[in-house]
């Protein structure tokens, strides 16, 4: 049973999660104690989806043997896009939405096509990509908005904006003790996670995933395509992106030039203390999810518990370290116990 559990990639993010709640429950310091209450729980779940969002597909992307560190500016890039479209040209938001989401399946699908076709490693190519579009991003929103670094929409008539939001950046269950309700960006998060674990788990496509990133050359001898599988992830870790963007943007009713600089490595981070071995070949969609719970989890819980919040980046350095010796280890045992 133990070396079964042991297996699951997913088994050691969930101990971890377990973890870091008691060690905030039993250090929360606010006068209500608002960890155990429902503001403290859509607190740092709403920080967890917008890291879980990106880090199922980027676990899958990690699963399938490559990185994309395009990610993070991508997520600030589809804001600004957002902005740019709804608050300057006055286009109906739905329509800006559908611009947002087919720019990010083609940024995906040329990062799939560059790295597959020309050989060259994810990192570098994806990265390129990163610094292309904080270029876009500062140089445009400069460019555009006279020297602000922020776009924000003016007036009140936009079309499509009101449903828009209540889709992607309103909120639901709205009670007394929590009067502004849950952020839909946690159904997003929830959604993206039971396809993510539904797709790796149940499908074809899941199982060409682990082949290509355990071994790309056996896996294309077998007749998987390894090519279109690679691309396919790609597209999936931006359009994710653009899904992000346009939640913040209508969350916010502003895009900034600097939103999401660094997060691509909160994602790859997720990834990891979800089980998701940076070798490839092996991960979990729920995995990565937990790992985004962790770091939500990690950034509300330092505030609650009165600490500085620069002890964030200790404390998330702390956890990588640990992810992946634990699920090094484990994997090594687990498989040496198979044979």
């Amino acid at each position: 049973m133990l070396i079964r559990a042991l297996r699951r990639p997913a088994f050691g993010a969930l101990i971890g999660a377990i973890a870091v709640f008691a060690v905030f429950t039993a250090t929360d310091s606010t006068p209500n104690h608002l960890w155990l209450t429902q503001t403290g729980f859509e607190a740092w779940a709403q920080q967890a989806a917008f890291f879980g969002i990106m880090a199922v597909p980027v676990g899958l992307l990690m699963i399938g043997g490559e990185f994309d560190l395009s990610t993070g500016g991508m997520t600030g890039f589809s804001a600004i896009i957002m902005a740019l479209l709804v608050g300057t040209e006055h286009w109906n938001a739905w329509a800006a939405v559908a611009v947002t989401f087919v720019f990010g399946a083609a940024v995906g699908l040329v990062n799939g096509l560059v790295v597959t076709r020309s050989g060259l490693p994810s990192f570098i190519v994806t990265l390129a990509t990163y610094f292309v579009f904080r270029g876009l991003s500062v140089g445009g929103v400069l460019k555009v908005n006279h020297g602000s670094t922020s776009i924000g929409l003016t007036g009140t008539h936009h079309p499509g904006l009101d449903s828009a939001r209540d889709v992607f950046g309103g909120s639901f269950a709205h009670s007394s003790s929590l009067q502004n309700g849950y952020q839909t960006a946690i159904l997003w998060f929830v959604g993206v996670t039971v396809v993510g674990v539904w797709v790796l788990g149940r499908t074809r496509f899941g199982n060409w995933v682990f082949a290509v990133g355990g071994d790309a050359d056996a896996a294309r001898k077998t007749g998987v395509p390894v090519r279109r599988t690679k691309i396919l992830l790609f597209m999936a870790t931006s359009t994710a992106a653009a899904l992000v963007g346009v939640i913040s943007f209508l969350q916010t009713r502003t895009a900034v030039s600097e939103q999401g600089v660094g997060y691509e490595f909160y994602y790859i981070i997720a990834a990891v203390v979800g089980g998701c071995l940076l070798t490839g070949g092996h991960g979990s969609a729920f995995g990565a999810a937990l790992g985004a719970c962790i770091i939500g989890m990690a950034f509300q819980g330092v505030i609650y518990s009165g600490w500085d919040s620069s002890w964030n980046f200790t404390f998330l350095g702390v956890i990588l370290f640990l992810a992946v010796a634990v699920n090094t280890l484990t994997h090594r045992r687990a498989m040496r116990a198979r044979r």
